[in-house]
C-alpha cells in the first residue's frame, strides 16, 4: 500500500512540474511535457491494432503449433522461426513483448522468446531497409551476421541462468 501511494505522489508531482513548468515557460519541462504527449500519441497510434492483432494471435494460434515451432524440442530452428517472426514485427518494444508473452504462455521456450524480443529490435525488414539506403547493404547484412548470432547465444545464456519457475528448458 505504502508503494502505490509513493507512485501516485510520484505521478502527481510529475503532471504538477509539467503544469508548472507550461505556465512559468520553463524550456526544459515544456519540452519533457511535448516529448510526453508525443510519446503517448505515437503509443495510441500503433497498441490499438497491435493489441487487436495479439488478440487474434491468441486465439487463432493453437497452443500444439507454438509447441512445436518454438517448444524446447525445436532445436535450431526454433531460432529461425523465432527471427523470421520477428523480422516481420511492427511496433518495436510496444509490440514485440506482448507477443513475446503470448509466445512464452503457449509453451514456446525462454531462449526462442528472448531471441525473438532481440532480434525484433534489430531485424525488422523496414528498418533494415531504411539502414541499407543510407549506410548501404554490406554494412547491414555485416551487422545482422555479428548480431543474431549475438542475440541467440545472450538468449541461450540468460535462460539457461534464469530461476526455474520462468524458464521452461
Amino acid at each position: 500500500m505504502k508503494n502505490k501511494r509513493i507512485e501516485i505522489i510520484g505521478l502527481l508531482l510529475y503532471i504538477l512540474f509539467i503544469f508548472a513548468s507550461f505556465i512559468f515557460k520553463f524550456e526544459p519541462g515544456v519540452k519533457i511535457g511535448m516529448n510526453f504527449i508525443s510519446f503517448t500519441m505515437s503509443m495510441l497510434k500503433v497498441l490499438p491494432c497491435a493489441f487487436i492483432l495479439i488478440g487474434l494471435f491468441e486465439v487463432w494460434v493453437k497452443k500444439e503449433t507454438i509447441e512445436k515451432y518454438f517448444g524446447k524440442a525445436s532445436g535450431y530452428k526454433g531460432y529461425l522461426w523465432a527471427v523470421i517472426l520477428s523480422s516481420t514485427t511492427v511496433g518495436g518494444a510496444y509490440v514485440a513483448f506482448p507477443v513475446g508473452y503470448s509466445l512464452y504462455k503457449k509453451g514456446a521456450a525462454l531462449s526462442y522468446v528472448l531471441t525473438y524480443i532481440g532480434a525484433s529490435s534489430l531485424a525488422r525488414i523496414p528498418m533494415t531497409i531504411f539502414e541499407a539506403s543510407f549506410i548501404g547493404i554490406k554494412f547491414s547484412i555485416i551487422r545482422l551476421v555479428v548480431s543474431l548470432p549475438l542475440v541467440i547465444l545472450s538468449s541461450i545464456i540468460i535462460s539457461k541462468y534464469l530461476p526455474n519457475e520462468f524458464s521452461k528448458e
